[in-house]
């Protein structure tokens, strides 16, 4: 005895590709809880109902988000290489006069820095041999906290950890389904690597927040900003809501970075301007990885 499937039709009697509505992407209606006196059950209606909303009003941005990502991870790169550009006899001056490097090995020190910063970009936003790009990236970092000077600095090492971990973020997006079977080895598969890239990555990213937390002057509006954003950072490192309390984060360290790091406002011979300009990037690097995660989830 077979069944018969009803396919409905408009009155013009021709096909409709979707009888059942599953593509519609009016506002959701909202859900209705198990029971209606529990506040943690009200709690969860809500939030599923917040993400219905969430998930229908940014799908037109959704598909550039990898691009916006990459984009703002690199940007403290590409701002620091013009900066040594621009800037070539002071940096040749602090290397030689403070760190003391020899005549030649300064100039190596500044160029090599330079191309790499431009080239790795490069990769990383056109997505040619990102791996690559993001290897560079990362030698960048490591060079430059011992040639400046600046690995023992707490801001500096907790802000490129989560500069680290944004380009971790893009080596993950990077990655590519590949089988290498070697006999007789224990072989990782892509997906486990990804997850452990992508965990990784997780967790770097949310030392520039415990480093707000440790640095400047408290307040009630700052101790209530560091309470929210140290649970939205837990939820973010072990995975739960990941992608919608990176999109807190996300909202809430660029008005943050509008506001202090706004280095626009001071006059270019002050001092302060090229501290709070190189603050203000590698937030944006640390944006773009927390939007890379909110477009590939946890």
């Amino acid at each position: 005895m077979s069944a018969r499937i009803n396919i409905a039709r408009p009155a013009s009697g021709g096909y409709t590709p979707d009888p059942h509505g599953f593509g519609n992407s009016r506002p959701s209606q909202g859900y209705r809880a198990a029971n209606p006196d529990d506040p943690i059950e009200k709690l969860r209606t809500f939030a599923r109902t917040v993400e219905d909303y969430v998930e229908i009003y940014t799908q037109p941005l959704r598909p550039h988000l990898p691009a916006i990502g990459r984009f703002l991870i690199v940007g403290t790169f590409l701002e620091d290489s013009w900066r040594i550009t621009t800037q070539w006899s002071d940096q040749l001056w602090y290397l030689q006069r403070h760190r003391h490097f020899p005549w030649g090995i300064s100039h190596f020190f500044l160029i090599i820095n330079v191309i790499t910063m431009l080239v790795g970009s490069g990769a990383v936003i056109t997505k040619k041999h990102s791996e690559y790009g993001v290897g560079g990236l990362l030698g960048v970092v490591i060079i430059q906290a011992f040639g400046y000077g600046l690995i023992f600095d707490l801001n500096f090492f907790l802000r490129n950890l989560s500069v680290i971990g944004g380009l971790l973020m893009v080596f993950t997006d990077s990655l590519y389904t590949r089988k290498k079977i070697f006999a007789g080895l224990p072989t990782l598969s892509e997906n486990d690597r990804k997850k452990y890239f992508l965990l990784a990555g997780r967790i770097l990213l949310i030392f520039l927040f415990v480093g707000f937390i440790l640095r400047g002057q408290w307040s009630i509006s700052r101790v209530f900003v560091s309470v929210v954003g140290l649970v939205a950072c837990i939820m973010v490192a072990v995975g739960f809501k990941a992608k919608w309390s990176a999109g807190f984060l996300v909202l809430m360290l660029s008005v943050f970075n509008v506001f202090i790091n706004n280095f626009w406002s001071i006059h270019s011979a002050h001092p302060q301007r090229d501290f709070l300009k190189y603050d203000f990037f590698q937030t944006l690097s640390i944006v773009g990885g927390l939007i890379l995660l909110v477009n590939m989830g946890p």
